[in-house]
């Protein structure tokens, strides 16, 4: 079956309602195996019209798949990006509404703040420390339009990289006074450490995931503007979540960051 723009704006729409309604969808893949990875991107620019149609604003961008092992799960060598809107953010100690969701997942991650606009090709790891303002811990609650999380790449992709919420700590922490690299990062589920890991494990350094994703929406004509929230990448496990968990992530050198279910 030919994927023309047509059928990739209706897949869309799917979407979007399947957000709105909080219920999944059969995979994309599944109905359509020949959906590309470029066709899955005009599929998630039509479900963030749709959400700025509502009155959404871009505040950020998130960077996914940014791990080998997540990578060799979906079988791709390159990590994945989404859009964030103001409607995704949610105020520390502010408590998350489970039923809005449909079978998140929390990832402790760092959140990039843009001081400088950011255009690629050709931007650097360097480039990407001149123009960050400072970095936040930062819990990223993805979420799955695709039924029982059986994604391929395109399926997230098209699924606006699995976004569902994000919370960013109480911190602006200036890149002088962290180690990118070998920052831990200690996430805890209800008083247990369910997670662990440290910055290395978004593509060997977060700031190399910025410069990735810079070059790559570089290439599509798309900035990083200043002001932008940048998420990095998880920096370990998905530690699935439900009404009655409390969680927090602290990362080395940067702070702290909890959030509530209900």
């Amino acid at each position: 079956m030919n994927l023309d723009d047509s059928l990739l704006h209706d897949l869309g729409a799917e979407l979007y309602l399947a957000l709105r309604q909080a219920q999944s969808v059969a995979p994309l893949t599944a109905r359509y195996p020949e959906l590309t990875l470029e066709q899955a991107y005009a599929i998630q620019k039509h479900l963030i019209e749709r959400r700025l149609a509502d009155g959404e604003k871009v505040v950020g961008k998130k960077i996914g798949v940014t791990s080998q092992a997540v990578m060799n799960l979906l079988g791709v060598n390159q990590p994945d990006f989404g859009i964030l809107t103001d409607a995704m953010a949610v105020n520390p100690g502010q408590a998350i509404d489970s039923s809005t969701l449909i079978q998140p997942k929390a990832e402790g991650e760092l959140a990039f703040v843009l001081k400088h606009d950011l255009q690629g090709p050709g931007v650097s790891v360097a480039d990407v420390l001149r123009a960050t303002e400072g970095v936040m811990v930062c819990f990223e609650i993805v979420d799955s339009r695709i039924r029982d999380w059986k994604i391929a790449i395109q399926d997230t992709v098209a699924d606006n990289a699995s976004c569902g919420v994000f919370v960013l700590g109480d911190r602006l922490v200036s890149l002088s006074e962290v180690d990118l690299s070998l920052c831990g990062m200690v996430l805890e589920k209800n008083g247990e450490v369910v997670a662990t890991g440290a910055g290395a494990a978004s593509m060997g350094s977060p700031a190399t995931a910025v410069a990735w994703l810079a070059n790559t929406l570089g290439r599509l004509g798309v900035p990083l503007k200043a002001g932008e929230v940048i998420l990095s990448g998880s920096l370990g496990a998905m530690v699935p979540v439900k009404a009655g968990d409390n969680l927090q992530v602290s990362i080395g050198g940067v702070g702290a960051c909890s959030v509530r279910f209900t």
